[in-house]
């Protein structure tokens, strides 16, 4: 060959290399519409073709994102990101000329409607994220054509009626996000086919009938999450196949009583929480040889015998919920793991001694500690004895009523009451008593997955409407389970109650941060008076003030407030972690001395009482509490009437 024919291959290899291949025309027009549709010109515009090499739209961190995969002589659009943008409207038609998408990232905007029929049409899908937006409508049967999903998401959302039965054509599913969302219905039995599934997420759906039997099957699944639906027990036998799990959580559940003979193979677990669920059982000894596990919730069962004493070797546990059960024995320093920093063993006829020798753990303990305690106020103890047995009290110089700022400093409203400042710091298993000892405030509960840590009080610097006292509502009290307020050494009779809530945590913007619902119930006396209650909805959004007034009797000189999180709700928006009771201000005051009026109200003295008081100070605050209950079921309901709600824990 000659020195022109070296040539010619050598320009034609030059070519090759330098070439730049052209996307599919009508590809190029579909993508041009979606970004007018949508208003993003400014933020990606495509001049040129949406494929050429280098584009400033096309890295993984790019947002717009467009990518491509290209052949010698034609491009096609893989990936298509729109991430928190606040995009809205519905989704555009030119979407699913898309084809060849491998990856749709729609999460986190405000986009509405229906999902069309048409997304069935983007069969080489992998990664479909349309969670955290306002979609309605069904969930589209047309998404079990994307039999190459890896990834689902469409949690966050507004949908209605059943999960579709094609989702089970989805055998590569890896992950599942559907939290939220909207479905209701029974779990159709044909999604026992997505054997790879390793994530789900079906928290705070409508769910019916009981939880599904094959889940058992899923034997790569490290997370499962099951909380505040509306699904009966048991929890099935079946669940000892799952050895990955590593984060497993299940609650309100019934009518069916479960057993944790299920968990004896999962040492690979470190979160599980299997509250309200129902459980008779003594808490098994093994436990305490998996070596991962840090948050144990098993509260508000039915669980009975000893905390084992092989927990005093549980090198990994540091959070531990066992509160509203019918556990025995003492508790003692050599029961509580070196790793330990939070217990809860209210609700439980324990016996022995608090070990104040551990002040580093937080503990909030029940039964007869109260008699073990050496409280430094002698005015304190006198009031709390009148919660133990069945002993009528009388008060010297009784209160009549009593004002908590929650979560903030002193203040004087514009009618000149005093609110109380309750800004002491109080977390995962602690209580605080005012320094005239006529209230105080418990919380106990962890924000597992917030990256911010433990934050019990939430503030803000706006200003707060429908109110003259705007400072009153820029802080409040949080909690990811169980925030209770109580009074002691009040006169008997009939009292009014005023809740201030504002929410200040939600936002009611028009962008995707507005799509969060903090959902929660409240019990009064004992009695839930507010069910599934939604401060911003109320009141009509956002940094609005919201009074709820109520009545109960105070009989033997206590009253309860208690704020109890159900597993319902959005638990990410606008950040991790933002769900849970919130309050602003409580101000309780006498109206009758006179309990004539609601003598046969069920709010009234024979309801269970919960009291708690604080044994030591400090960052973490070494708490003892007393409850009392009576132990009658209630039909087909939760087993105790223990002063209102099970505690919560997400």
């Amino acid at each position: 060959m000659g020195i022109l024919g070296f040539s010619l291959i050598a320009l034609w290899m030059l070519r090759t290399l330098t070439a730049q291949p052209t996307t599919e025309p009508l590809e190029v027009d579909a993508i041009n519409k979606i970004i007018d549709h949508w208003n993003l010109r400014s933020k990606v515009n495509l001049s040129s073709d949406p494929c050429v090499r280098n584009a400033s739209w096309a890295p993984d961190s790019a947002n717009p994102r467009i990518a491509c995969a290209c052949s010698d002589i034609v491009c096609h659009i893989t990936h298509l990101k729109i991430y928190a943008l606040d995009i809205s409207g519905e989704l555009p038609q030119e979407l699913f000329l898309l084809t060849e998408l491998m990856d749709l990232n729609l999460n986190q905007n405000v986009l509405s409607g229906s999902i069309p029929a048409a997304i069935g049409q983007l069969s080489k899908m992998e990664y479909l994220g349309l969670g955290i937006n306002n979609f309605t409508g069904p969930v589209p049967s047309e998404l079990g054509n994307l039999t190459k999903l890896i990834s689902l998401s469409f949690g966050s959302n507004n949908f209605n009626g059943t999960l579709p039965a094609s989702l089970a054509n989805l055998t590569s599913l890896q992950q599942m996000y559907i939290d939220s969302s909207g479905v209701s219905g029974l779990i159709p039995q044909e999604l026992s086919n997505l054997k790879s599934l390793k994530t789900l997420w079906a928290s705070d759906n409508r769910f019916t009938g009981k939880i599904p039997e094959f889940l058992g099957s899923f034997g790569a699944l490290t997370v499962l999450r099951l909380e505040g639906t509306n699904l009966d027990g048991p929890i099935p036998r079946s669940f000892g196949a799952l050895k990955k799990l590593d984060d497993l959580r299940i609650g309100d559940i019934g009518p069916s009583e479960s057993s944790l003979d299920f968990l004896e193979d999962l040492s690979s677990l470190s979160i599980l929480s299997l509250r309200s669920c129902r459980i008779s059982d003594e808490i098994p000894d093994y436990l305490s040889t998996f070596s991962n596990l840090k948050v144990l919730d098993l509260s508000f069962n039915n669980l009975t015998g000893r905390i084992p004493a092989s927990f005093a070797n549980f090198a990994s546990l540091q959070y531990l919920y066992l509160g509203s059960n019918d556990l025995t024995g003492d508790l003692t320093s050599d029961l509580l793991g070196a790793s330990l920093i939070a217990l809860d063993i209210s609700f439980n006829p324990l016996t022995g001694n608090v070990p104040l020798d551990r002040k580093e753990i937080a503990i909030n303990a029940v039964g007869t500690f109260i008699n073990n305690i050496d409280l430094k106020n002698k005015k304190a103890s006198t009031r709390l004895r009148c919660l133990e047995g069945s002993t009528k009290c009388s008060i010297k110089n009784p209160f009549t009523s009593f004002s908590v700022n929650s979560g903030g400093a002193e203040h004087v409203s514009a009618d000149g009451l005093k609110f109380d400042n309750d800004s002491e710091t109080v977390g995962a298993a602690s209580l605080f008593i005012s320094a005239d000892n006529q209230w105080g405030v418990s919380t106990y509960g962890i924000y597992i997955s917030n990256p911010n840590g433990q934050i019990y009080i939430a503030q803000t610097d706006s200003q707060i409407t429908n109110t003259l006292d705007s400072e009153l509502y820029k802080t409040a009290r949080i909690s990811p389970s169980s925030l209770r307020y109580y009074g002691l050494g009040l006169e008997n009779g009939v009292y009014q109650i005023d809740l201030h809530f504002a929410e200040i945590q939600v936002e009611d913007s028009a962008t995707w941060r507005g799509l969060g619902r903090r959902i929660f119930d409240v019990y009064i006396q004992g009695e839930r008076v507010l069910q599934d209650f939604n401060i911003m909805a109320e009141a009509k959004g956002s940094k609005r003030a919201l009074v709820k007034t109520f009545k109960a009797n105070i009989s033997n000189t206590v009253i309860d407030i208690h704020l109890s999180w159900a597993g319902k709700g959005t638990c990410c928006i606008p950040h991790q972690s933002t769900y849970g009771p919130l309050v602003s201000a409580i101000h309780v005051s006498q109206v009758s001395k006179s309990i004539d009026a609601l003598k046969n109200n069920k709010n009234g003295s024979k309801r269970a009482l919960g009291i708690a008081v604080g044994c030591a100070a400090g960052l973490v605050i070494l708490s003892c509490v007393v409850y009392l209950w009576r132990a009658k079921k209630i039909g087909t309901g939760h087993t105790k009437v223990r002063t209102g709600s099970p505690r919560r824990e997400y």
